[in-house]
């Protein structure tokens, strides 16, 4: 039987967050639903951000109230704090997701705190969350480097991805933010990370700006990793992480996968629809 990779899908989220052109509830709700016949078990679906912040985010409330649920996946909303949680438990969200950066400046430029206050913040998320039985994802950004900083030493990952674990996130999604990993670099993070953290808590989140990321996924499948989040059409990038280009694309981290003899239960042939469509919105050519 074939080793099973899980493959998170964050392209409604993640893949659309930085784009220019607004794209309508309509179009977010038709990219879910396509999603969802495609055999993916999790897709981060929203985010309760401020649109002040983030204006493709607006309507996610709509989204999540709108999109045909299927049995068997979990439909993720993206929560800042407290209030982005009561909007995402009210939205009947089934998942919510924490993020934290390796990078103080970033921390300051993305989510105007610092590390140990976001901390402090999910902290308050995670322990109402337990109460109203919703599972938390934790995410770090910057694992390798920061836009502003540079390079990030491991042992800062390995500091907050050990935070948010302590706290109550069931699961830890490690992103190279602005797509600069070497594999090397990334061998030399998971040594660090995984002498403390079991391989089964730990997820991959790669950007291609430097078009590593497919190699950066070979390395950590090595080191025992089966948890890697993509976006369909390799959409995405943070507007808050100068020259960070779109997430590695799922259609090319499922064609790895399989070419490898891994499992991930997915159909490219409706995977190729929904990334047409994703195509579409980003008026690029398929």
């Amino acid at each position: 039987m074939a080793d099973h990779v899980t493959i998170c899908e964050v392209g409604p989220r993640d893949g659309l967050q930085n784009e220019a052109r607004q794209v309508s509830v309509t179009e977010k709700v038709r990219l879910i639903d396509l999603l969802s016949a495609t055999g993916l078990r999790y897709i981060e679906a929203v985010s309760f951000v401020s649109p002040k912040w983030v204006p493709q985010m607006a309507g996610s409330a709509d989204v999540l109230s709108q999109i045909v649920r299927k049995a068997g996946i979990t439909y993720a909303a993206l929560t800042p704090n407290i209030t982005g949680y009561d909007a995402a438990r009210a939205a009947r969200a089934d998942e919510v997701a924490v993020f934290a950066s390796a990078s103080e400046t970033f921390s300051a430029r993305n989510i105007n705190c610092s590390i140990d206050e976001s901390l402090a913040r999910y902290r308050l998320v995670c322990e109402k969350a337990a109460q109203d039985k919703i599972p938390v994802r934790g995410y770090v950004s910057c694992v390798v480097a920061c836009p502003y900083e540079g390079k990030i030493a491991p042992e800062a990952v390995l500091r907050v991805a050990k935070s948010l674990l302590a706290m109550g996130c069931r699961e830890i999604s490690l992103g190279d933010t602005i797509g600069v990993a070497t594999p090397g670099e990334i061998t030399a993070l998971l040594n660090i990370v995984l002498a403390e953290i079991p391989a089964a808590k730990i997820a991959g989140h790669f950007h291609d700006t430097s078009g590593r990321a497919l190699a950066c996924i070979e390395t950590a499948l090595g080191r025992g990793i089966r948890i890697f989040d993509s976006s369909v059409a390799g959409a995405g990038g943070c507007p808050f992480a100068p020259g960070a280009k779109g997430n590695v694309a799922t259609e090319e981290v499922v064609s790895l996968l399989e070419a490898r003899g891994f499992a991930t239960g997915i159909d490219m042939q409706a995977l190729r629809v929904a990334t047409n469509f994703m195509m579409q919105i980003l008026g690029r050519q398929a």
